[in-house]
């Protein structure tokens, strides 16, 4: 049984496999400080630490994982600005990855870049956390980007899998929502935390649950064996995307998904065994959804 099929059982039973003790998260995190001059930055490197034991072991699902079934991310804090001795600001690039099956290639389901980082660390302060509530931002933070992780990758591997971490995220959000850092709240911008979970949750908006499982799981998931198969569900997926650009144009989740997309849907698609006509029909979908990156599709044309 291969390490996804596996993982597959898992989900699909949705219980405990007794005797597995393993976390599920395995997401590498660390802290660029290059902006700062002048300042101490030995705190930075208690806090890297910190943030890697809170979300690499802590339990954040009922389910157990082996441990190479772990869910892959990355978390670089980017601190801009030191506000005080223990008050700091900057951004958070978040890159969420789940494995194709029985290829040596990771699939990216997220990468954005959370420009509302702000928050309070005092050095040595145990990083607490309690579901529900909220008790310092930078846990709020991690906590929010971890459920985040398991809902989109659920996702891509049962129809609305990853729901119940849509909603967890979702009360990370409602317990934030008096809290004065910013990126939190609905009425602050249109493009951040709030917005993420909001836009999965909204049935109107069921495209992109259906894109998620459609694109990876029927798609990425038989490309190994029946090239075909795999790339016309692909396809099916994009089909989906540009329904509910048509009547969504500006909605964040969709330019979220393009941003972690893009070069991959270049990659699929530049294959030679592709018929020009469907590279001619991809080509002109994707410029349309995403027009500021019209240049990178056009390379899908170019290989003949």
């Amino acid at each position: 049984m291969t390490r996804i099929t596996a993982l597959l059982v898992t989900i699909i039973s949705v219980f405990s496999i007794s005797g597995l003790h393993s976390q599920e998260l395995n997401c590498n995190i660390s802290i660029n400080t290059q902006k700062l001059e002048g300042t101490d930055k030995k705190i930075f490197q208690t806090l890297q630490n910190a943030m890697y034991e809170f979300v690499n072991n802590r339990k954040w699902t009922n389910l157990n994982f082996k441990q190479e079934e772990r869910i892959e991310c990355t978390i670089l804090v980017t601190i801009n600005d030191r506000l005080g001795a223990d008050d700091f600001k900057g951004t958070m690039n978040v890159i969420i990855r789940r494995p194709v099956l029985n290829a040596a290639y990771n699939s990216v389901l997220l990468n954005t870049l959370d420009k509302n980082i702000q928050f309070r660390y005092v050095e040595y302060q145990p990083l607490d956390y309690s579901e529900g509530t909220f008790s310092s931002n930078i846990t709020s933070l991690l906590a929010y980007y971890a459920y985040t992780t398991l809902a989109f990758y659920f996702d891509s591997f049962s129809p609305s899998g990853g729901s119940p971490y849509f909603e967890k995220a979702l009360s990370v959000v409602n317990a934030a929502q008096n809290s004065s850092e910013p990126g939190w709240k609905a009425f602050e911008s249109e493009k951040n935390r709030y917005w993420i979970v909001n836009n999965y949750l909204n049935s109107a908006n069921s495209e992109l649950r259906i894109f998620a499982y459609q694109y990876h799981r029927m798609g990425l998931d038989q490309m190994y064996e029946k090239v075909d198969l795999g790339r016309n569900a692909t396809t099916g997926g994009l089909e989906i995307l540009q329904k509910l650009y048509n009547a969504k144009p500006n909605l964040y989740a969709l330019q979220l998904i393009l941003d972690a997309k893009r070069d991959e849907f270049v990659n699929i698609y530049s294959d030679q065994r592709v018929a020009p006509v469907e590279k001619t029909n991809i080509t002109n979908m994707l410029k349309e959804m995403d027009p500021a990156n019209s240049s990178k599709y056009q390379a899908i044309l170019e290989v003949k």
